[in-house]
C-alpha cells in the first residue's frame, strides 16, 4: 500500500491555537517507526493543480486563495490566517488525497496521513478547510476515466455539509455522513444518507447506527470510495460530543475496509478531523486507521504501476529522495 503525506508544509499557527497541526508528523513518523509500509512507498505527493481545484472551486475564490486576498472574515470562517504556506499546504493535503485515490484504484486501498477537508464549498472555505480535497479527488477521478461512480463514507463527528451541497444534484456521487446532530456544522447540508447522533452517543449507539446503515448502502454499485476516519467521535475529543473508546473506533475502520473489501471496492483513507487534548490520543487514533488499511489492503511489490511508470503517476518524490 501507497501511503501519501505533506507535514513538511507546516501552518505557522499561534500556540494556543486549538487546530493539532503536529499530529501530522507525528503520524507519520509513527507509520515510519513501525514500518507499516516500505519507505519507498511513504510519499510526498505532487501538489494538486489550480486546473484541479477549479473543477470544484470557483475560479475566483481559488484567485484569491493563491492571492493572499480573503478578507479577515473568511480567514476567521476557515480558521486559519493566511500564509503563502497555506496555501501550499493545501494544495499538497489535496494533492495527496488525488494521489491516494489513483493508488487505491490500482492496490486496492491507500492511505493521504492528512485530508478530510469536508467543510469546504465551492466559493468559501470554513471549518479549517480551504479546499475540499474529497470533492476535488473524485472529481479528478471522474475527469481521468479511472472512477465514474464514487462513494464518499465520511466517519468525522462533524457533517460534511461541504461535500454533500457539492455533489446535491449529481447522482455519481453519493455522499454519506454520520454525525454529531447537535455538533458543527449547526446549519446542516443533506447528504444521500446522514445518520446524526445524539450527544454522547457510545460505542455501541454508533456502531449500531453504522453498521446498519452502511449495510444499507449499494456498495456494489461504485468504483471507488473515499473514507473520511475522522478521530473525532473519541469521548475525549474537545469539539466531538460523542462518546467512542479507541476500540470503538477501531471497531469502526475494521467494519468499513473489511464491507468495502468484500465487494471488491477499492478505498482511499483520508484522517479528517481530531481534537483530543492530548495529541498522543489522536495519533494513536490516526495509526490505528492506517495500520487497519495496510492489514486490509498489502500490496505485492510486483503490484501495478511498476516503478518505471510510478514518476508518471504519483511524482518521484520518496522518503528516501534527496530534497
Amino acid at each position: 500500500m501507497r501511503i501519501f503525506y505533506s507535514d513538511i508544509f507546516v501552518l505557522p499557527l499561534p500556540d494556543d491555537h486549538r487546530f493539532p497541526m503536529r499530529k501530522y508528523g507525528l503520524l507519520r513518523e509513527r507509520v515510519a517507526v513501525h514500518a507499516l509500509v516500505p519507505p519507498v512507498d511513504l510519499l510526498v505527493p505532487p501538489p494538486a493543480s489550480r486546473a484541479e481545484i477549479e473543477r470544484v472551486h470557483d475560479s475566483e475564490y481559488v484567485q484569491r486563495v493563491f492571492a493572499g486576498e480573503l478578507t479577515a472574515r473568511e480567514q476567521r470562517v476557515i480558521g486559519f490566517p493566511w500564509s503563502p504556506v497555506l496555501v501550499e499546504r493545501s494544495r499538497q493535503s489535496v494533492g495527496a488525497t488525488i494521489a491516494a485515490c489513483r493508488s487505491a484504484l490500482a492496490d486496492g486501498g491507500s492511505v493521504n496521513l492528512a485530508g478530510g477537508t469536508h467543510h469546504a464549498y465551492p466559493d468559501h472555505g470554513q471549518g479549517f478547510c480551504v479546499f475540499n480535497d474529497v470533492a476535488i479527488a473524485a472529481r479528478a477521478m471522474q475527469a481521468e476515466g479511472l472512477a465514474r461512480r464514487i462513494v464518499v463514507i465520511d466517519c468525522d463527528v462533524h457533517q460534511g455539509n461541504g461535500t454533500a451541497a457539492i455533489f446535491a444534484d449529481d447522482p455519481s456521487v453519493f455522499t454519506y455522513s454520520i454525525h454529531g446532530a447537535n455538533n458543527f456544522p449547526f446549519r446542516k447540508e443533506a447528504s444521500d444518507l446522514d445518520v446524526a447522533l445524539p450527544d454522547g452517543a457510545d460505542d455501541s449507539v454508533y456502531l449500531k447506527a453504522l453498521f446498519d446503515s452502511v449495510h444499507s448502502l449499494a456498495l456494489r454499485e461504485y468504483d471507488l470510495a473515499i473514507y473520511l476516519a475522522g478521530a473525532d467521535p473519541y469521548v475525549n475529543d474537545t469539539l466531538g460530543r460523542l462518546a467512542l473508546s479507541k476500540i470503538g473506533l477501531a471497531t469502526r475502520d475494521q467494519f468499513i475496509l473489511d464491507v468495502c473489501k468484500h465487494v471488491d471496492l477499492p478505498v482511499a483513507v483520508v484522517m479528517a478531523g481530531g481534537y483530543a487534548r492530548q495529541v498522543d490520543d489522536i495519533v494513536d487514533i490516526h495509526l490505528g486507521t492506517v495500520r487497519a488499511a495496510v492489514t486490509a489492503f498489502p500490496r505485492s511489490p510486483m503490484t501495478w504501476p511498476p516503478a518505471h511508470l510510478a514518476w508518471s503517476m504519483f511524482g518521484d518524490r520518496r522518503t528516501d529522495t534527496p530534497r
